[in-house]
């Protein structure tokens, strides 16, 4: 009968023990699965996980704008006082819904080649008002002339025009012909080849980006997505030294087993450079968790808080001698036009950047840009990119318009937040196929272990137990 008793206990131990070391063999076995199965199903060919939602986003991406409405423009023409502002909006519209165009594989260099088309549809039900509603704004070619004509000749004779065409420092235009285009009155009559047709993102609809040239990952996955070359680029020609390199993604996914203390670098294409983000949370995501990278101020800051930005400050005017924060001058790839990108409200920026705008309340929250990255696979699964678009407006004794204006204005003219989330069918799906299969994976490993070992001990001290009763 003790034989028999002690028998069992022993073989109750034994069985804990092969459950714990089942689980202990699970977890590198299991772990090394998980990573081979990951590396397969992110790589940028077809086929893969990854690979579909790369050619056309299951996200809806939506683009929101906000206008600022100038409430004083005779004022700021006549006394050159400070700009009144009142933002108005949101106006959304659905972009990124395009498939990529013109992609092509190189199987020898390992990477894709596409085009990513551009399109914007308006969507009322998530708008303030109509695309018709009309907004007292800057006049984007009267106010760039003296940027772009120093001379006070060329001046001259353009302010003549300027008169002619009825034109002035600031307009009334709808939302549609601000963002989309308007044929301007003032360059209708410029008697030499130009373009007469302005707006803040023209042309945009039926364009495209690119070519982007990116690493596929198939012979390495720590490379995969990250931009080889752009318009057969490794750099811009907008910056000088290392601040013209392409660096990273274009942000819609990072290589896999992303890690908290990692820096993601991605490339925008509107603000003309590369930027990163750093980690700041980990949330939960529709049951995915998820780590937010957010745009740190310092991406922005001027060069005496940052000396990694001194090859971004090309305009040592609007900057103050480089001695301003929060001011991105990209006219070099404006076409010279004198655009000035910062985060909305000019979030981050230096206290003199804002100083001759009133009614701006930057806002952390509501106007930083982050990235919601599922780290195993590498995917952005939400995110939010706000930018400002202002214009640099100098004094002009030759153009009335402008004459009377005694400092420099940085105007803001809008600011944009483009987001976009995964939605309850595709992060269900992700759920299914990744997170949910990797949670059980991990829930059998620990459960095998913790009652294995549970089992081992248990058994154990009742057969010392029993040993040490039957000695006595």
């Amino acid at each position: 009968m003790g034989c028999d008793r002690n028998c069992g206990l022993i073989t109750g131990a034994v069985i804990g023990a092969v459950l714990a070391v089942l689980g202990g063999i699970l977890m590198p076995i299991g772990d090394m699965l998980i990573e081979k199965t990951i590396k397969k199903e992110v790589v940028l060919e077809e086929g893969t996980t990854a690979y579909g939602n790369w050619l056309k986003t299951g996200t809806d991406v939506y683009r929101q704008f906000w206008i600022y409405d100038v409430q004083n423009p005779d004022e700021v023409m006549l006394n050159s006082s400070n700009i009144k502002v009142k933002q108005m909006g949101p106006y959304t519209y659905r972009v990124r819904y395009l498939a990529k165009e013109n992609v092509t594989h190189d199987f020898q260099n390992n990477t894709v080649s596409f085009m990513q088309p551009n399109g914007a549809i308006f969507v009322p039900s998530m708008s303030f008002g109509s695309e018709n509603d009309i907004y007292t704004v800057l006049n984007l070619a009267v106010a760039a002339i003296p940027y772009v004509y120093s001379n006070a000749f060329v001046q001259s004779i353009l302010n003549s025009l300027i008169k002619k065409s009825k034109s002035s420092m600031f307009q009334r235009r709808t939302v549609k012909e601000l963002l989309w285009g308007y044929e301007d009155p003032f360059l209708k009559i410029v008697p030499y080849p130009i373009s007469s047709t302005v707006g803040v993102f023209v042309p945009y609809n039926n364009t495209a980006d690119g070519v982007y040239t990116v690493f596929s990952g198939k012979d390495d996955v720590s490379k995969v997505a990250i931009i080889d070359t752009y318009k057969g680029k490794k750099t811009l020609g907008y910056w000088p030294s290392y601040c013209d390199m392409v660096n990273g993604t274009d942000a819609a996914s990072f290589p896999p087993f992303v890690e908290k203390t990692q820096v993601l670098q991605f490339f925008s294409s509107d603000i003309c450079r590369s930027v990163y983000g750093v980690f700041t949370a980990e949330h939960d995501l529709k049951g995915i968790s998820v780590f937010r990278f957010g745009l740190p101020p310092k991406a922005f800051a001027s060069p005496v808080h940052n000396p990694d930005n001194q090859c971004f400050c090309l305009n040592r005017e609007t900057t103050n001698n480089c001695t301003y924060s929060g001011l991105l001058d990209i006219s070099k790839c404006k076409e010279g036009r004198p655009v000035v990108i910062s985060l909305p409200h000019f979030l981050h920026a230096s206290p003199e950047v804002s100083e001759n705008v009133v009614g701006l309340n930057p806002d952390e929250e509501e106007h930083s840009t982050y990235l919601d990255v599922e780290p195993i696979t590498g995917f952005t699964l939400q995110f939010a990119k706000r930018l400002q678009v202002n214009l640099l407006v100098k004094p002009a004794k030759k153009i009335e318009a402008l004459k009377h204006l005694n400092r420099n204005y940085v105007v803001p003219i809008l600011w944009l937040n483009e987001t976009g989330t995964i939605g309850d069918e595709k992060a269900e799906m992700f759920r299914n196929k990744v997170t949910g299969k990797i949670k059980l994976l991990n829930v059998v490993e620990i459960a095998l272990l913790s009652v294995g070992m549970l089992m081992f001990v248990a058994f154990m001290i009742s057969y010392c137990a029993c040993r040490s009763k039957k000695a006595k």
